[in-house]
């Protein structure tokens, strides 16, 4: 089986463009960044974190493979907005904590919460976004919880949801993959 991050890698390229514009709405370490722009070596990718720290990371990945598709933006995802970024052709949340690093700045569920819903109403047509929930601490558990409840209710015939976790890991981290199949009005 694959890991949680494989599996998001995987689900990203089977409807990836090399000419895709996408987000990496949490950066943390770069990983997925880097992943996206080689994803899109003609398109976009536009990465946020609250942390010098992640930037500094990101930056020096991406240096060091030559990459030069990418704007480091160094906001919360929920201001994502905020920027003229237009519609995506998809997306990828890390939810957590920026490793080898301060374990008491994590992301946080009204933040989340904010972007999960701007990264939705961001996605194009056949676009998906990922997010990736690692429920060994306390936040970690109820940004789960949350989102779980949150994509459980989005319209069926707008959004494809889907819940990949190992049930015989308790704690173990977990992944929503959410689709866009139709246009609709924005959520709110």
């Amino acid at each position: 089986m694959e890991r949680i991050t494989e599996f998001t890698h995987r689900i990203l390229e089977e409807c990836g463009k090399a000419d895709g514009i996408y987000v990496d709405f949490t950066m943390g370490g770069g990983n997925d960044t880097l992943f996206l722009c080689k994803l899109a070596p003609n398109g976009r990718v536009y990465s946020f974190d609250i942390q010098p720290a992640a930037l500094d990371a990101t930056q020096k990945l991406l240096d060091q493979n030559s990459i030069s598709n990418c704007s480091l933006i160094l906001d919360s995802h929920a201001n994502a907005d905020k920027y003229s970024i237009g519609k995506i052709d998809g997306g990828m949340f890390n939810l957590g904590y920026l490793p080898k690093s301060d374990k008491s700045i994590t992301t946080k569920r009204p933040s989340t919460f904010a972007a999960v819903k701007i990264a939705l109403n961001m996605l194009k047509v056949g676009a998906v976004l990922t997010v990736a929930v690692y429920p060994g601490h306390e936040e970690g558990r109820l940004e789960g919880e949350m989102l779980f409840d949150y994509l459980s209710s989005l319209d069926k015939y707008i959004f494809n949801v889907i819940y990949y976790r190992y049930i015989n890991h308790p704690g173990s981290a977990f992944v929503f993959a959410i689709e866009r199949f139709r246009p609709s009005p924005d959520l709110l």
